[in-house]
């Protein structure tokens, strides 16, 4: 049996209403369906527009949409540099257990380590929900695995 093929890529301003889909299904989930109050229009201009807020990669698997990550830009104080904040992680029912997750979270580490973030951060827990942080040497070897499946 041929191993699955999953593809990484930014999301572009044509992809809201996939991106919308993915947060609805998160917040089914998360057993909160009527939370989402967001918009395609509200994706389109926060995302997509003259200062985007945020940014989005999808995988599709075998061709179909699997799941997205969506991330932005935030600023330690404590360590006086920029991060990555990754806001949500989605992977669709149909595509759990077969490495989606994995490969998003390596292409964020490979955006992580390209953009030169995360530098001296440890992993740890914050919180209630699951919030994390790697440090550099963790961004660089996940990163890794985004390239070796290429």
């Amino acid at each position: 049996m041929s191993s699955p093929e999953i593809n990484i890529r930014l999301a572009t301003a044509d992809d809201v209403a996939l991106l919308l889909r993915f947060i609805r299904e998160l917040a089914v989930f998360e057993r909160a369906p009527d939370a989402v109050v967001a918009t395609e229009a509200d994706l389109l201009h926060h995302g997509f527009g003259p200062n985007p807020e945020f940014e989005a990669i999808l995988a599709f698997l075998d061709g179909e949409p699997a799941g997205c990550a969506l991330f932005h830009t935030r600023f330690s104080t404590w360590l006086g540099r920029p991060g990555l904040y990754l806001e949500d992680l989605y992977v669709a029912e149909s595509a759990r257990g077969r490495g989606v997750g994995k490969r998003l979270m390596a292409r964020l580490a490979a955006i992580a380590v390209e953009r030169e973030f995360y530098h001296r951060l440890g992993m740890r827990h914050h919180g209630e929900w699951l919030r994390y942080g790697a440090d550099e040497t963790a961004l660089v070897q996940l990163a890794k695995e985004d390239r070796a499946d290429d």
